[in-house]
């Protein structure tokens, strides 16, 4: 089974589904989102949806999770047998109201984790409620952001709470942007962490990742962003036919997801 272990709701979802089919994707990852690259028609377009994205992840904006959750909700429904849904929670809230949330937005809605958080650069910190309450219910994935603006003392900081909940695959998303050296040696001395590899910034970077530890990296393209096609292209580049690619195309990530 082939399983794209990072992706975000399209405007439209068809869209998505016809890369993902043309990747040879059986099954994807899905989060929410509140920009919308994909429905920019040019530079300026663009760049409105690119400055949303920028507030999202710095931490300015707390809106539009509703809306987020709609979107969701509806391509979970027009696509079951190809998404497995994610739910994203607010990190700005006291500990007792992540876990409520968590259990209200991610658990019953029958959602199969948590992500993709987004803590504002320097307070990866915020994270370790929602591991709190991930392994409160049955050591459910979360996934979070590892691009800019996460620095490499934020991965470090995360790597922190996944020791003492390790039971709870806690998967650094983007393999680590432009920290990924940094990302692949704390992931590899950290056993509850977990590398997703989509929009690598360079091919030497999968392939050292899929090196270091076979066992838990995941292939994902980070769609809209990135490109299924070119990231599964990525990790065939770097692994042979045989286990270990089918691991890290989608073995690890269908054990997590208990599919």
């Amino acid at each position: 089974m082939i399983i794209d272990a990072h992706g975000h709701v399209h405007d439209p979802a068809s869209r998505h589904v016809a890369d993902l089919t043309e990747a040879g994707v059986d099954r994807a990852v899905l989060f929410g989102t509140r920009p919308h690259p994909e429905r920019a028609t040019d530079l300026a377009g663009l760049r409105r949806e690119l400055g949303a994205l920028d507030a999202a992840l710095s931490g300015e904006r707390t809106d539009g999770y509703a809306a987020a959750y709609r979107e969701l909700d509806a391509a979970l429904a027009a696509y079951p047998g190809m998404f497995v849904g994610f739910g994203s929670v607010r990190l700005d809230l006291p500990a007792d109201e992540v876990a409520a949330a968590v259990d209200h937005d991610v658990v019953r809605r029958g959602l199969r984790g948590v992500g993709e958080l987004t803590p504002p650069p320097g307070r990866a910190d915020l994270v370790e409620p929602v591991l709190r309450a991930a392994a409160d219910h049955g050591a459910l994935p979360v996934v979070v952001h590892g691009s800019a603006p996460t620095t490499a003392d934020d991965l470090h900081t995360l790597a922190t709470p996944s020791r003492r909940y390790p039971g709870v695959p806690l998967i650094v998303s983007q393999l680590g942007g432009a920290h990924w050296l940094t990302a692949v040696e704390l992931v590899r001395d950290t056993p509850g962490l977990y590398l997703e590899l989509s929009t690598a910034p360079l091919i030497l970077a999968v392939r050292l990742a899929v090196r270091e530890v076979p066992d838990r990296t995941l292939f994902g393209s980070d769609a809209p962003y990135g490109d299924p096609v070119l990231a599964r292209t990525a990790v065939e580049r770097v692994t042979r036919p045989g286990a270990l690619r089918d691991r890290v195309l989608g073995g690890t990530a269908a054990e997590l997801l208990g599919l």
